[in-house]
């Protein structure tokens, strides 16, 4: 029987390295398809936070929380993301008490916990599915509510 040489047993070592890095970036990384439903979820999310701070600006300015998204969006200085860049669905505001209000978005995915996550961005942590964040609103400093 003949014994393999060097050459050819640094040939397989070397496929089989090649082999389970390529399997393990395939099960690591996301599909194009997920990557872009991940991108959907964060400009879902980034849209809400820009929302919330125009609440807050309308709240500093005018005393109380908007009637709905349309008389938050018919300011004229801002425009505002109302819909969410999918499906072109409105996303829904809700007036909850005097200062508390919720927004609520369909996220195709799990955003999942990560502890180097600052407190903020663990607000917006959320599953996959109709998620509502319920803020209050918080008075702005007057030169940065226009």
């Amino acid at each position: 029987m003949r014994r393999p040489s060097a050459n050819s047993i640094l040939v397989v070592c070397v496929s089989a390295a090649i082999l389970a890095a390529v399997i393990s970036g395939a099960v690591l990384l996301d599909s194009p398809a997920e990557a872009r439903l991940r991108r959907f979820d964060e400009r879902r999310v980034d849209d809400l936070r820009e929302l919330s701070y125009a609440v807050d600006a309308f709240w500093t300015r005018e005393g109380r929380l908007p009637d709905s998204l349309d008389e938050l969006g018919k300011e004229e200085r801002i425009v505002w993301e109302l819909a969410d860049p999918e499906t072109g669905e409105p996303y829904e505001y809700r007036a909850l008490g005097e200062t508390t209000f919720e927004l609520c978005a369909e996220f195709a995915s799990d955003a999942g916990f990560d502890e180097h996550d600052a407190p903020f961005e663990r607000f917006w942590l959320h599953g996959a599915g109709k998620h509502c964040f319920e803020l209050e609103a918080q008075d702005i400093d007057r030169m940065d509510a226009w």
